[in-house]
């Protein structure tokens, strides 16, 4: 494999730092204005906060511990959320060999240009060549075979938090499409298919509360086509995002039911409580570090990140006010008494007291950082007994009792949290817009929206729908950067009825597809997409 159509956006070095008028500026929070550029705002916010370091190989990062605390806070919230459902973790191995790979022809066919192969070991070939996990399913279901013999051996239900190896050949977006990224991936048997489709919309759930009660982020929960479905699979549940400064829809995470098809290729056959033979009901579902991405371009602004308060690595920094040639004893301390208290009630909470830098610095770097709190305390404060406190999400400042310190801040961090989700929500439906005709459709799309239609479900018509859209888009060779404003189309699930924020119009009988004009099935929301 080669890598010589991959172009990664990395941060632009500025050879005119210091010639500039506004060089100053350009060294303070994003750089460059989320709606002038939003590839070189991204790249930049998620490097200067110290979220991201690119790596000499395209397509993998380093994640710094600013990312990896982010991803700590998921994985602690969804793994006591799974373990209440009785599923254990486990760790399969990295490797898979060709002849599981190749088991289940329609799935390794969904992932066939992504595999890479690790071909020799030292200086010699190996005989047998082996693949880098791209997803486990061929390499947990032979030991399923062997564990699963009766009914009483059911449900199995286990999951692992691993990396995988995509080797993607698009443009690699950290966080979003990259070659090697972190994830969970469950993988579960029942006798029947009645508990395999309760736990696929169950964990679909789960994965609906860890966008939007952690991160935000309004998801729309759905089912896929059967073009955008999981190879193998017998039907995908989905959440989808919505990155308004784009216009693009993002797919969230997926629960998927695999139905008998995986336990007829790898013999997962049981003992049923009737004394007959029978097939596992098999489901796959898997959430990754995309989450951290998808968050950065939702809440993000012009300052750099806008983190909500249950997964910031810190919620609160406190920033005593030194002037010069004055005593800061009585401010270091009250400062640091802050700090404690607010540490002993849970609350996660630095104390910035660097000599070497001014509070102007200082409040750059935590905004850029996206810490949604800042408490300032100077001598008038310390004598007044109040601090300032500072949101991050409106820059708003407001004063609060130091006797009342920890209940101040509390209440201030659940604000900004749903300050946060119901900006997103309301900002998100104003860009979801139903249309019933294809000369719509393309329209709405270049004023960056997501589009709810009646249609058909046919794959047929799925597929004009992408040529067609793709036709006429204004701008198709930008496409490829990932960021634009423009390009094909395509459907991004068929949303299930039961949306608390999104409302899903009545299909009446005589309802015509939006596209090909034959009966319409179900309304289906549309997008362009990452």
């Amino acid at each position: 494999m080669t890598d010589n159509k991959v172009k990664e956006q990395k941060p632009k070095k500025d050879n005119n730092a210091g010639k500039k008028a506004d060089a100053k500026s350009n060294l303070l929070g994003a750089g460059v204005k989320k709606e002038d550029d939003f590839s070189e705002w991204y790249t930049n916010v998620i490097t200067r906060s110290e979220m991201i370091d690119y790596y000499d190989i395209s397509g993998c990062y380093i994640l710094r511990p600013w990312a990896y605390s982010i991803w700590e806070q998921i994985q602690a919230f969804f793994d006591s959320e799974i373990k209440k459902l009785d599923v254990q973790n486990a760790y399969f191995p990295l490797l898979v060999s060709e002849k599981a790979l190749t088991t289940e022809k329609d799935h390794i066919e969904g992932f066939a240009p992504e595999v890479a192969w690790v071909t020799k070991s030292g200086g010699s070939d190996l005989a047998d060549p082996v693949a880098i996990r791209p997803t486990s399913e061929t390499i947990m279901y032979p030991a399923y075979a062997n564990w699963i013999r009766s009914h009483r051996d059911l449900p199995l239900k286990l999951n692992q938090w691993v990396n995988v190896v995509r080797w993607e050949f698009k443009r690699p977006v950290p966080f979003l499409r990259s070659r090697e990224f972190l994830w969970q991936e469950g993988h579960t048997a029942f006798a029947n298919k009645e508990e395999a489709d309760q736990e696929v919309y169950t964990i679909l759930d789960l994965y609906r509360r860890v966008y939007e009660e952690l991160l935000c982020v309004p998801v729309v929960k759905g089912v896929k086509s059967e073009k955008e479905k999981f190879a193998g699979g017998l039907y995908t549940t989905t959440i989808e995002g919505f990155i308004p400064t784009n216009g693009r829809g993002i797919q969230a995470a997926t629960s998927h039911c695999l139905g008998q098809n995986f336990s007829k290729m790898f013999n997962i056959e049981f003992e049923n409580d009737k004394g007959g033979k029978s097939l596992a009901w098999q489901n796959s579902w898997g959430l990754t570090t995309r989450t951290i991405g998808v968050m950065i371009m939702l809440h993000g602004d012009d300052k750099g990140l806008v983190l909500p308060p249950r997964i910031a690595p810190i919620q609160a920094v406190v920033i005593p006010l030194h002037f010069k040639d004055a005593d800061t004893t009585a401010v270091d301390t009250k400062a640091k008494e802050i700090a404690d208290s607010l540490k002993a009630a849970g609350i996660r909470v630095n104390l910035d007291n660097r000599p070497n830098y001014n509070p102007g610095h200082k409040y750059n770097h935590w905004e850029l950082k996206g810490v949604p709190i800042r408490i300032e305390i100077g001598p008038k404060d310390v004598a007044s007994g109040s601090v300032i406190c500072c949101r991050r999400d409106t820059a708003e400042k407001s004063k609060v009792e130091i006797s009342n310190i920890v209940n101040g801040v509390k209440e201030l961090l659940d604000t900004v949290q749903s300050n946060l989700f119901n900006r997103a929500v309301k900002e998100r439906n104003e860009h979801i817009v139903n249309i019933t005709q294809w000369s719509e459709f393309v329209p709405a799309l270049d004023k960056k929206n997501l589009v709810l239609a009646p249609w058909c479900e046919k794959p047929s018509c799925e597929d004009s729908i992408k040529k067609k859209s793709s036709e006429e888009s204004k701008n198709k060779a930008e496409e490829e950067k990932g960021f634009c404003l423009t390009g094909a189309a395509k459907s991004l699930c068929i949303p299930l009825a039961d949306q608390e924020h999104v409302k899903i119009p009545e299909m009446k009988e005589d309802t015509k597809c939006f596209c090909c004009g034959e009966k319409a099935t179900k309304y289906t929301l549309f997008g362009r997409s990452y």
